[in-house]
C-alpha cells in the first residue's frame, strides 16, 4: 500500500495534517520525506555544511516522530518540521563549535549540488523574483557571509529573507518577541552587506549567458594547460581566492597567481577537465592521470563567481566531494 493511500484511509493530508499521535512509523516517515529535500538546504544555509545538513535533517526526522503527539495542528505540518530543524541547527552551533565565521574563511564550507537542487519543490517558478532568490540564496558567497552571522540573526534573516515567514510566526518559533526578531533582521541584514560582494545587487541569480560559458570553456582549458598567464588574464583585479578546509584567503591578482606558481601548479601535467555546476554556479572537476590506475582520478573542484566577464572568485574543493556531486569516480585513459 503507497504512502498516499494510507495517509488517504486516515483523513490525513499535507499540508493539513491532524492525527500524527496515532500515525504509524511508515506513514510518519513517507510523510516526513516529502519535505527532505527543502529541508536539507534550509540546514544547509544555516551551517554551510553539506554534511552537517544531512545528520541535521536525520535528527529534525527523529525529533518530529519521538515529538509527533505535541503537534496541535496550528501551523502545517511543513512549518512545523522546518521550526524542528531550525532549533536542530541552533543546538548544533551552540554545541559543536562557534560556527561564526572569522576573516574572510569557512573552512567547514562545503559545495551543493545543482542535480539536488533541481529536486526542489516548483515553488514559486514562474515568479521571476523568487527563482533569482532561489538562485542567489544558494550561491558560495551568500552561504559564506551567512556564516558571519551569529546563529539566531542567521535563523531570523533565513526564516524571513528566504523562506518569507511573518514576523510573529518567526518569533514564536524562537521564543522571542516580534520586536527582537525585527532588531535581529536588521543587525542580520547589515551584517549581510559586510561580507556580500560589492557587486551583489548587481548579481543576476546564476544565469549564465554565451559569454560565460565561454570563459568557463577558456579558464578550463587553460588550467589544463597549466597556462598562468592566460589564467591571469581572465581574472578581475580584487579576484579571491581560497580552498576550504585548508586555511588560507588569496585576495588580488597577483597573490593569487604567486600562490598557483609556489604551490607547483606550474607544469602539472596529465590534468583533464569536466565541467558541472554546483550552487547554481559554473564549476569544473579536475582529474589527474594516474599510471598505477590507468585512468584520470579526482583531484579537485573548481567553483567560479563570473562578474562582468571576469572570474571574481575562485573555490576549490578537494577530490572527496566528487562522489556527492554525482561526478565520475574516474575516467578512461584518452581515447578508451
Amino acid at each position: 500500500m503507497s504512502v498516499d493511500t494510507r495517509l488517504e484511509e486516515l483523513g490525513v493530508s499535507d499540508p493539513d495534517v491532524s492525527g500524527l499521535g496515532d500515525m504509524d512509523e511508515p506513514t510518519f516517515s513517507g510523510l516526513a520525506e516529502r519535505h527532505r529535500r527543502e529541508l536539507h538546504v534550509h540546514c544547509y544555509r544555516m551551517l554551510g555544511s553539506f554534511e552537517d545538513a544531512e545528520d541535521t535533517v536525520q535528527e529534525t526526522f527523529l525529533r518530529a516522530w519521538r515529538g509527533r503527539a505535541t503537534f496541535e495542528g496550528r501551523s502545517t505540518f511543513r512549518a512545523w518540521l522546518y521550526r524542528i530543524a531550525t532549533n536542530a541547527c541552533l543546538d548544533l552551533l551552540a554545541r559543536c563549535r562557534p560556527r561564526a565565521a572569522t576573516g574572510g574563511e569557512v573552512l567547514w564550507l562545503q559545495p551543493y549540488p545543482d542535480r539536488l537542487l533541481d529536486e526542489l519543490p516548483a515553488g514559486d517558478a514562474d515568479e521571476p523574483e523568487a527563482v533569482a532568490l532561489a538562485r542567489e540564496t544558494i550561491e558560495l558567497a551568500y552561504v559564506v557571509a551567512v556564516q558571519h552571522l551569529a546563529p539566531r540573526p542567521r535563523a531570523v534573516m533565513i526564516l524571513r529573507d528566504v523562506l518569507g515567514w511573518p514576523a510573529k510566526d518567526v518569533a514564536e518559533l524562537l521564543g522571542d518577541s516580534v520586536n527582537s526578531v525585527n532588531s535581529a533582521l536588521q543587525r542580520a541584514r547589515a551584517g549581510m552587506r559586510e561580507h556580500l560582494p560589492a557587486e551583489r545587487q548587481d548579481w543576476t541569480g546564476g544565469e549564465e549567458d554565451a559569454g560565460t560559458r565561454e570563459l568557463v570553456r577558456r579558464f578550463t582549458d587553460a588550467s589544463v594547460a597549466t597556462d598562468i598567464d592566460r589564467l591571469a588574464s581572465m581574472l578581475r583585479n580584487d579576484v579571491r581566492c581560497s580552498m576550504p578546509p585548508t586555511p588560507g584567503l588569496y585576495v588580488g591578482r597577483d597573490a593569487v597567481v604567486d600562490d598557483w606558481r609556489a604551490s607547483g601548479f606550474v607544469g602539472m601535467k596529465g590534468l583533464r577537465g569536466v565541467q558541472t555546476s554546483v550552487n547554481r554556479q559554473p564549476a569544473i572537476a579536475f582529474y589527474q592521470w594516474r599510471q598505477h590506475e590507468g585512468a584520470y582520478l579526482p583531484l579537485t573542484l573548481d567553483v567560479l563567481r563570473v562578474t562582468g566577464g571576469a572570474i571574481t572568485e575562485i573555490i576549490t574543493f578537494h577530490d572527496d566531494q566528487f562522489a556527492r556531486l554525482g561526478l565520475p569516480e574516474r575516467l578512461p585513459a584518452d581515447g578508451a
